[in-house]
C-alpha cells in the first residue's frame, strides 16, 4: 500500500512534491470520491468522461440499467488484463541498487514527470506554444524554452538509463504524454526497465533507503545537497562530498567535472530536470550508482520527513 500511496501523487520533474510528500505519509489510498459540484461545466465534463462514452457505444435501442460506469470499467479492465505491463516495485529497485553496489557495477535510476516529458515533447508531440502553456514551471526546473538540445539530451539519457520511473496517473501531461513521447523518439518502452516515477518516495516510505546507504560512501548533488548531507550524517551515513548548486541544463558539464573528482559509491541527485542526465552519466561515464532523488531531499532536509 505504501507504493500505491506514492503512485497516487505522481509528480512532474519535482512539481508538487511538497504536497506529494505530505500525502505520502498516508499508508493507504482510499477510493477516489467524486466531489459534488453545482457547476454546469463540471457536470458536463463528468458526463462526457464516463456516462457519455457508454451512451455513445450502446446501440440506439439498448440501455444498460443499474450498472455503474465504474462496474463497466472494472469488467473491461478484466478483459484487458493480459495487456497489463508490470512495473518494478520499490523492493525490486532496491535489490538492483544493492546488487550494483556490492559488485561495483554502474546503475542509474531516473524518473520522468511532467517537466521531463514536456521537455521531451518539444516539436515532436507538442509545439512550442503548447509546451510553454503547460510547462510554465520549466525555467524553475532548469530548462529555458525552447531547448531542443535539452530535449535530445534527455532522450539519450532515457535510452541509456538502467531503470526509468514513469508516471502512474493517466492525466494528460503524465502517463499518456510519456508513451507518446517514447513513440515520437523511437524509444521502445518494452526494452526499458520501468518503475514508478515516485520510486524515490516509495524507497523512503518502505524503509529501504537506510539499507541501501548503510556502509556506502554517498555523494549528494543538487541545491539541497548541503542540508541533506547533514541529515544523512546525523543518521550515521557516510557522506564523502556535496556538489551544489546545479544551475540548469547548461551547468551539467561543470557539475559532471566536479563529480568526477569526488570519491563515492552512490550519488543522490536532486537537480530538477538536469538530474536525469546527471544521474545517467554518473552510471554510464563514471561506472557508479546514482539515483534521481528529487524533492525528497528537501523533505528530509526540512524535517517534513525523516529517515
Amino acid at each position: 500500500m505504501l507504493e500505491q500511496a506514492a503512485a497516487s501523487f505522481n509528480e512532474g520533474f519535482d512539481t508538487g512534491y511538497d504536497e506529494a510528500m505530505m500525502r505520502s505519509q498516508q499508508h493507504s489510498v482510499p477510493e477516489t470520491k467524486v466531489k459534488p459540484s453545482s457547476g454546469e461545466g463540471y457536470a458536463k465534463g463528468y458526463y462526457d468522461g464516463g456516462e457519455g462514452i457508454v451512451d455513445s457505444i450502446l446501440p440506439e435501442l439498448e440501455v444498460l440499467p443499474e450498472i455503474s460506469v465504474r462496474h463497466i470499467i472494472e469488467e473491461g479492465m478484466k478483459q484487458l488484463s493480459s495487456q497489463y505491463y508490470r512495473l518494478m516495485s520499490a523492493a525490486e529497485v532496491a535489490g538492483r541498487i544493492k546488487e550494483a553496489l556490492d559488485s561495483s557495477s554502474p546503475l542509474s535510476v531516473i524518473r520522468l514527470g511532467d517537466g521531463e516529458l514536456l521537455t521531451l515533447a518539444q516539436e515532436m508531440v507538442l509545439n512550442e506554444d503548447e509546451v510553454r502553456k503547460e510547462g510554465h514551471f520549466l525555467s524553475y526546473a532548469g530548462v529555458s524554452l525552447p531547448d531542443l538540445i535539452a530535449r535530445d539530451l534527455l532522450a539519450a539519457s532515457v535510452r541509456n538509463a538502467d531503470i526509468v520511473g514513469i508516471p502512474k496517473l493517466r492525466l494528460p501531461n503524465f502517463q499518456p504524454l510519456c508513451f507518446s513521447v517514447f513513440k515520437a523518439h523511437g524509444i521502445d518502452y518494452r526494452k526499458l526497465q520501468l518503475t514508478l516515477s515516485t520510486v524515490n518516495y516509495a524507497l523512503h516510505l518502505e524503509g529501504l533507503l537506510p539499507g541501501i546507504l548503510a556502509g556506502r560512501r554517498v555523494l549528494v548533488v543538487g541545491n539541497s545537497a548541503p542540508g541533506l548531507s547533514r541529515v544523512l550524517l546525523d543518521h550515521g551515513i557516510k557522506v564523502t562530498g556535496t556538489v551544489a548548486p546545479v544551475e540548469g541544463m547548461n551547468d551539467i558539464p561543470r557539475t559532471m567535472d566536479e563529480i568526477r573528482g569526488r570519491p563515492f559509491d552512490i550519488a543522490l541527485v536532486g537537480a530538477g530536470i538536469p538530474a536525469v542526465i546527471i544521474t545517467e552519466r554518473i552510471a554510464s561515464e563514471l561506472g557508479k550508482v546514482a539515483i534521481d532523488f528529487g524533492h525528497l531531499a528537501d523533505s528530509l532536509t526540512s524535517g517534513e520527513s525523516t529517515l
